[in-house]
């Protein structure tokens, strides 16, 4: 079993988006009971809130449903449940870092350099329009199949 956690800054635009994303993936390939995934973010400002609706409605258009999730903050006990702790930008990644345990020995990095993208970050779509979400979900899209390829491989190992 490995057990993912998705991480931005409110929890309910780009690690939601992820989340469903990544979940809507493990399923298809058939590796539901071998992958454990959540979503969270740095900041406690929505914890308990849906995703933002342009986000779960442009998932939704790709057949990914986030209706069922909800925002939470990130917390040091993630550290001892979770294998993967993958940030969408840096500004998160070094909120993650400022809480993680010495003797964590997952993964903590960004998403988007497991993959061939020139991007390095996930970019916050929040401020902006429709074009952003759909943005977000071609770059999560793309790092999802890479991170299931990559835990395929450990699983096979």
């Amino acid at each position: 079993m490995k057990r993912v956690l998705f991480v931005c800054l409110g929890n309910i635009c780009r690690s939601p988006t992820a989340h469903g994303v990544f979940r809507t993936l493990v399923e298809r390939r058939g590796m539901a009971h071998l992958v454990e995934i959540d979503s969270a973010g740095t900041a406690a400002y929505h914890v308990g809130n849906p995703p933002d609706h342009r986000a779960a409605s442009a998932a939704l258009k790709r057949g990914v449903d986030l209706s069922d999730l909800r925002a939470r903050q990130a917390v040091v006990a993630d550290f001892e449940h979770y294998d993967f702790i993958i940030a969408m930008d840096n500004e998160n990644l070094n909120e993650l870092k400022s809480i993680c345990p010495a003797d964590f020995k997952g993964y903590l990095g960004l998403f988007l350099p497991l993959t061939a993208l020139s991007e390095r970050e996930v970019p916050d779509p929040y401020y902006g329009g429709p074009a952003g979400f759909d943005h977000v979900l071609d770059l999560v899209e793309a790092a999802s199949e890479a991170l299931l390829d990559r835990i395929a491989a450990e699983l096979n190992q």
